[in-house]
Order: structure tokens, then sequence, then C-alpha cells
């Protein structure tokens, strides 16, 4: 049975979190399919349940580690920096007036190798104006990424524009001193996906209740407080845009930051 459902992605204020969970939780029961939302410690491990019914990951991982799972679709966000279900990466320092051709053998700090917003992203954008870091520091998360900038233990991140967004409005401390100086093009947003066991049919009843969720008006303010304003069902194909930012920088000579 795939009943388990989390949001692990954007989980920057855990009671808006919770709402928009039992949103879906509620909008599903009344389709007829039962859900359980979980909180997940290892996230690959969760994505690959074959008791999952719904859950959000990133797009880097769907592409390159995700081969079984179904894809749902992608939520829209109100940040700055997306568009319908696309979104993009802020790149983030210390000093307001700094290009990215400033941080060339400076210190790069990324929440993870698997990520497409805080390395897949920074890697093209840095083959392409041909910086090279002296360092690259993995924090484990963005707010983690942020800290280490802030605290001096690197000079550069790339941060995707939604959790920006969500830390100016949740946590506005965790950017203090910090100046957006650049961007990433533009990429498909994290991904809403399902287990390969899911149904046709309930992949379908998936579709319809996020469709429901970001419509109704008895779902505005829960949407409201997570930044949603859309959702699109996207196909496998939409993601290759992640690929392509990895065959580029190779392209560029940079296989690894």
């Amino acid at each position: 049975m795939t009943d388990l459902l989390a949001l692990p992605m954007y989980d920057i204020d855990r009671p808006a979190t919770e709402a928009l969970s039992q949103a879906i939780v509620t909008l599903l029961a009344q389709h007829g399919t039962a859900a359980q939302p979980v909180w997940p410690d290892d996230l690959l491990t969760h994505w690959q349940d074959d008791r999952l019914l719904l859950s959000q990951t990133c797009g880097y991982p769907l592409v390159t580690r995700l081969p079984a799972v179904q894809l749902v679709g992608a939520f829209h966000y109100s940040a700055p920096g997306c568009s319908g279900p696309d979104y993009r990466s802020w790149l983030v320092a210390r000093d307001k007036g700094a290009t990215l051709s400033d941080f060339h053998a400076r210190r790069a700090v990324a929440n993870g190798l698997d990520s497409h917003s805080g390395y897949n992203a920074l890697r093209l954008v840095a083959a392409l104006s041909g910086v090279l870091f002296s360092r690259l520091v993995l924090s484990g998360g963005h707010r983690q990424s942020l800290a280490a900038v802030r605290q001096h233990q690197a000079d550069i991140a790339a941060i995707d524009c939604v959790s920006w967004a969500l830390i100016a409005r949740y946590a506005p401390e965790e950017l203090q001193g910090l100046h957006i100086i650049d961007e990433t093009p533009p990429a498909p947003g994290l991904p809403l996906i399902t287990s390969a066991s899911t149904s046709a049919q309930q992949r379908q009843t998936l579709q319809s209740v996020l469709g429901e969720l970001v419509t109704s008006p008895a779902w505005r303010e829960v949407c409201a407080a997570s930044l949603i304003s859309g959702f699109s069902p996207l196909q496998r194909q939409d993601y290759q845009t992640i690929i392509r930012f990895e065959q580029q920088a190779a392209a560029h000579g940079v296989a690894r930051l």
C-alpha cells in the first residue's frame, strides 16, 4: 500500500509545512485515498520507499539517482526568481558589490553534491565564468550554507530562491549581512514524486488533488504560507534541463567544483 506523504524540502517553518501536509491529507481523503504524513531523516531511502504516495525531491537526484519513481508534477512558487514551475538560485555573498569573477580562488559552500540549486547550478555558472574555487565546503543544507558564508567559513553560495524567500519570511536574521550578487539560469522546480508501485489512477488522483489545493479558496492561506501559487503536471523529459547544466559545465572543463 502506498500511503506515505512528506514535504521535506522547504520545511523552513514547521507549522506551515504541517498545515500544507494536512491539507493534502484532507483532500486525498475526500477522494478516497488515505495518506500518512512522515518526517524522514534519510531522504534517499524515503524517496525510494515502495510505500511512498507523495513526496518532494530535488531535480538532480530525480535525473541521476531515482530512475524508478514516478513524477507527479511541481508546485509554482510566488518567490522572486520563480516563473511558473521554474525556479533558479541566487548567488549569495557578504560583499554587496561583488561579482562572480571576484570569487576565483576563494571558498564556495554547497548544501550537497546531489543538489541542483546549491551545486549543479553553481558549477555551471562558475564554469561559464572561468571561476575556479579554492575549496568547496559541504554544509548539509541551504540554511547551513548561509550560516557558513555569514560566519566567514565560506565566501559564496548558491541558494534556492524559494528557500531564500521562505527564510526571509520566517527567519530573516539568518540573512543578516548577506546579499544576492547574481543568479543562475532557471530550471524546473522541485519535483513531486510517487512510488513506482503507485497506480496510474492514484497518480491521476494526486494530480487532481494538487490542482484543487492550489485553486480552492479554502486552502489559499495554507498555500500562501508556503509561497505556493500553482501546480503543473510535468514529465521526466522536462528535467533534462538539469542534466544539460551538468553537461555544459563538463564541456567547459568543470566536472566537479
